[in-house]
């Protein structure tokens, strides 16, 4: 089987939120303009990725995410139509309701929850996609009171959740990625440990994102070499080292985040490293050139593309 066979490269659409990709001043413009131009707006970001030269596309939040797509196109087929039109394949699906939820516990919460994930599924399978990628609830602040620890206890009822969701999923031919966000309770080395240890492989895989597990202090190498049967998916992707630990968790921790990452190969992450671990494991799968909202996105996919069948691709092989 050809190299390129068996790693292939997408992006999550968040690459495409930056204002100056748009013209505009704001995020909010951006929203704005994909209200009121919902076709341009996705005829934009779907030449822009297959300018890149990736295959693969991940959605994610509005307004890049499948409801949009949806309403934009009027139905499944007729998106997956213009993704088939551009030599594009739907590699996966951000789901990232679970990190907003709040204490989720309730069942009350987890039925809207599990409702709103098979709504998501049967979207992916129906545009030949079988993976979601779902982030997890975000951890609390250092020192917020009241302390809310991340013991055993807690990780066990996330886990029981994860687990039932994750054979939820599986029964719609989807498989359930859980994505390594920094600040969340599944990035920083001991958080995904613990994880790993309480969900069940049958059901709950791992996406890791290089670059989130170096801000939250990690190794993403040694990390993922240690689930490396767990990942079925990855994000690839820089960052300039870890966050101070004090950084405070709340509604603008992405935001926060962004001016630690950067372009591929200028950060923290050892890629020779990371694709000799894909090699010597046998990952075959989709691997996002993932950007938070850079300002040229498609020259910035584009050269990560270029580096990686450069310099990467001859020791996978």
């Amino acid at each position: 089987m050809a190299t390129g066979d068996r790693l292939r490269f997408g992006v999550d659409l968040v690459t495409f939120f930056h204002p100056g990709f748009w013209g505009v001043d704001s995020h909010d413009a951006i929203v704005d303009y994909a209200r009121a131009e919902p076709r341009a707006f996705w005829e934009k970001i779907l030449d822009g990725v297959q300018a890149s030269g990736v295959t693969g596309v991940e959605l994610t939040f509005s307004p890049f995410n499948w409801q949009d797509a949806i309403k934009t196109y009027g139905s499944v087929d007729a998106f997956a139509a213009e993704l088939a039109r551009r030599g594009l394949t739907l590699c996966s699906g951000f789901f990232a309701e679970l990190e907003a939820a709040g204490d989720f516990a309730e069942p009350e919460a987890q039925r809207a929850l599990i409702d709103k994930a098979e709504r998501y599924a049967d979207f992916l399978k129906a545009c030949g996609s079988d993976i979601m990628v779902i982030g997890a609830p975000l951890r609390q602040t250092l020192g917020a009171q009241p302390v809310q620890f991340y013991d055993f206890d807690r990780a066990k009822v996330i886990a029981d959740f994860l687990n039932r969701l994750g054979a939820t999923l599986y029964a719609r031919g989807v498989r359930l990625a859980l994505h390594t966000e920094a600040h969340s309770i599944f990035a920083a080395a001991r958080d995904v440990d613990l994880m790993m240890l309480l969900t069940d492989p049958a059901y709950v895989h791992m996406c890791p994102d290089t670059a989130h597990i170096i801000v939250a202090g990690s190794d993403p190498v040694q990390l993922v070499d240690r689930h490396h049967e767990r990942m079925i998916i990855a994000h690839w992707k820089d960052a300039i080292g870890p966050m101070p630990a004090d950084t405070p968790i709340d509604k603008h921790i992405h935001e926060r985040h962004q001016p630690y990452f950067c372009s591929f190969g200028l950060g923290r992450v050892d890629w020779p490293a990371w694709i000799r671990l894909l090699r010597d494991r046998a990952f075959e799968g989709w691997a996002i050139l993932e950007l938070d909202a850079a300002p040229d996105p498609v020259r910035d996919i584009a050269n990560g593309l270029t580096l990686v069948r450069q310099a990467l691709l001859p020791i996978y092989r």
